[in-house]
C-alpha cells in the first residue's frame, strides 16, 4: 500500500469512524516502506524491503475499551475490525483509568521530517554506499560489518470526538563496525538522519577504521576514577536513562530519581550543574520531529532541565488530571545544548584521563539514583598533555548520570547521535567529566 497523503488518510479514516456504533472511536493508521542492506566480513549478506499498512480500531463505551488492528482495507474488512473492537470494548471489564479521547488541537506547523530524497533511496543506492564502506576497509586490511536502512512512512489519527492528525517522515541509519584482521582492535561508527544527504558513509568508515587499526595491542590501566572525554555515542546511552526516567507518575509515587519523601518530587529543584539544559523542540531543523503524539496531544518546545533546574516532567492525561497539572508528552527527540569546542579542542585542554568512544550493554543497578553498569568498546585511548598516547583495555563502569552532570568539565558542540541501545536520536555534545567510575577490567575488544 503506497504512502498516503494527507486527504486520502483522512478520507480512509473518516470512512472506518462511519462504521462505528461506540461511545467513542478513535482510529490510528500507519505505513510505509523499509529497506536495508546488510555486510559481514567485508561481503553483502543480505538485502531486503517491506511495504506495509496498519490500521487499529479504539472502541469505547463507557469506561470499557476495545483494541482490534487490521492490515487489510476493504470496506468489508474495514467493517468487520470496527465490529471487532466494540465486540471486546463490551467483554473488558471497567478501566479505572480511562480518559475520553481529545478533542480537536492545535499543531505547530509541519517541521521538515519527510526528505524526497531519502524517500527515493534504492537498492542501487544503498549497495553503492556500502561498495565505498568496503572499500576502505580492505584498503585498510580490516574486516567490516555494518547495517544501513531507510524508510518512508506517514501516520494518521482521527476519532469522534474531531480531532485529526497527519504526519511523515523519512530515516536512514547506517552504522559500522571495523575490526583488525587479528581481532585486537575495534572501531564503530553510527550515523542517522531525517535527510540522506546529510550522511557521508565513506566519512563514518574512516573514523571507525582509524579507530580499529589504533587500538590494537591496548594496555591495561588500574580501575579507579579517571576524567574522561565522552564521544557522544558513549553520552547519549548514560543520559538517556535520564530521559526514560522524567515520568511524572513514578516520580509522585516514589518509584524515581525525581522522588522525595512524602511523595514530593524534585521537580523546580538544581540537579545538575548549571551547564546543562535539556530540551525537545520538533521545529528544529537538526532534530526535527512530528507535532503530535500517538493520543494526539501536541508536542511541543519543553524545556525538561535548564541551566541544572529539573523544570518538567511528563504527564499523562489521566495523571495530569490526578494532580492538576498539564499533560505533557513524552519527546519524540531530545536536545542537549553543547558548548563551542570540538572533541579535539577537549582532549588537548586534558591533562590526564581516557577517552571513551562508545558504551554498551548498559543495565540499571538503582532507580532511585540512576546508578548503572555497562562496558567501554570500540577504541578507549589514555590521554596525557593534551595528546592521545595509547589505547587501553576496556573497562566496566558503574556511574550514574545526574552524578557524572555534577561532574561536569566541558562540553563540546552538540551533533546528531543514533543510540546504540534504544535507537533515538537526539543531539548531544561530546563531554568532558572528572571522576567517571570504572570498576574493573573487561578482556572484550
Amino acid at each position: 500500500m503506497p504512502i498516503l497523503t494527507k486527504d486520502e488518510a483522512e478520507t480512509l479514516l473518516k470512512k472506518v469512524l462511519s462504521y462505528s456504533k461506540a461511545d467513542e472511536c478513535e482510529i490510528n493508521l500507519s505505513g510505509g516502506d523499509n529497506a536495508n542492506i546488510r555486510y559481514a566480513r567485508n561481503s553483502v549478506s543480505t538485502s531486503g524491503a517491506t511495504s506495509q499498512s496498519t490500521l487499529q480500531v479504539a472502541s469505547a463505551f463507557g469506561k470499557k475499551l476495545g483494541i482490534a488492528t487490521i492490515n487489510e482495507f476493504d470496506d468489508a474488512s474495514l467493517e468487520k475490525v470496527v465490529r471487532r473492537a466494540e465486540e471486546l470494548a463490551r467483554l473488558a471489564p471497567e478501566n479505572p483509568e480511562y480518559v475520553p479521547f481529545l478533542g480537536p488541537q492545535q499543531y505547530q506547523p509541519a517541521s521538515k521530517t519527510f526528505v524526497d530524497a531519502t524517500a527515493a533511496m534504492d537498492p542501487k543506492m544503498r549497495a553503492d554506499a556500502v561498495e565505498k564502506s568496503l572499500k576502505i576497509a580492505k584498503d585498510n586490511k580490516l574486516i567490516a560489518a555494518g547495517f544501513m536502512e531507510n524508510s518512508a512512512g506517514y501516520s494518521a489519527m482521527i476519532n469522534s470526538h474531531g480531532l485529526f492528525a497527519y504526519s511523515t517522515a523519512t530515516n536512514v541509519n547506517f552504522n559500522v563496525t571495523l575490526r583488525t584482521e587479528d581481532g585486537k582492535g575495534s572501531g564503530y561508527a553510527s550515523k542517522g538522519y531525517n535527510d540522506v544527504s546529510k550522511l557521508d558513509v565513506e566519512a563514518a568508515t574512516r573514523i571507525a577504521a582509524q579507530k580499529a587499526a589504533n587500538s590494537a595491542n591496548a594496555r591495561a590501566l588500574e580501575p579507579g576514577k579517571y576524567t574522561v572525554i565522552l564521544e557522544p555515542e558513549a553520552a547519549i546511552v548514560l543520559l538517556e536513562n535520564i530521559f526514560f526516567n522524567m515520568d511524572a507518575r513514578s516520580a509522585d509515587e516514589g518509584r524515581s530519581f525525581m522522588s522525595k519523601p512524602g511523595g514530593k518530587t524534585k521537580k523546580g529543584e538544581k540537579l545538575v550543574d548549571e551547564r546543562i539544559t535539556i530540551y525537545s523542540d520538533p521545529s528544529n531543523p537538526e532534530l526535527p520531529t512530528r507535532s503530535w503524539n500517538g493520543d494526539g496531544m501536541p508536542q511541543e518546545k519543553v524545556y525538561w532541565i535548564n541551566k541544572g533546574i529539573m523544570q518538567n516532567l511528563y504527564y499523562s492525561r489521566y495523571w495530569a488530571q490526578q494532580k492538576n497539572e498539564k499533560a505533557i508528552a513524552f519527546p519524540d527527540g531530545v536536545i542537549v545544548a553543547g558548548g563551542t569546542s570540538s572533541l579535539e579542542d577537549l582532549i588537548k585542554s586534558t591533562e590526564k584521563g581516557i577517552l571513551v568512544s562508545r558504551l554498551w550493554y548498559i543495565r540499571s543497578v538503582d532507580p532511585q539514583t540512576l546508578l548503572v553498569t555497562g562496558l567501554t568498546r570500540d577504541g578507549t585511548f589514555y590521554i596525557e598533555n593534551g595528546q592521545i598516547k595509547f589505547p587501553v583495555k576496556n573497562f566496566r563502569f558503574n556511574e550514574s548520570p545526574i552524578i557524572m552532570l555534577n561532574n561536569l568539565e566541558a562540553l563540546g558542540k552538540s551533533e546528531r547521535t543514533v543510540s546504540g541501545e534504544s535507537g533515538i536520536h537526539a543531539l548531544v555534545p561530546p563531554m568532558k567529566i572528572r571522576d567517571f567510575t570504572f570498576t574493573s577490567l573487561s578482556d572484550a575488544v
